[in-house]
């Protein structure tokens, strides 16, 4: 099981508690998390599946690299950590 975190920033427009759910990459932990909380989905990524523009998402301590496909692998007893990136200057 890996668990799903999202900052406080997504619980002001979601309700998106923090959960576990099993997966061997971030896109089949983060899509089992979404059929509990359909919500979330929506905020997270766009009808292509990619991260949204101003979503930031780490494994443990190291961003994703890859936000089309979300294919970053994942083992049991990791952390995916959801956040709104900060933009502007």
């Amino acid at each position: 099981m890996v668990d799903v975190v999202f900052a406080k920033a997504f619980r002001r427009h979601v309700d998106c508690p923090d959960g576990r759910a099993a997966g061997t990459t971030v896109r089949e932990v983060l899509d089992r998390y979404f059929d509990d909380h359909r919500a979330v989905r929506s905020y997270v990524v766009d009808d292509s599946g990619a991260l949204r523009r101003h979503v930031a998402v780490f494994v443990n301590d190291d961003m994703i690299a890859d936000r089309k496909a979300l294919a970053d692998p994942v083992t049991h007893g990791d952390r995916i950590q959801v956040f709104q990136a900060l933009s502007g200057g």
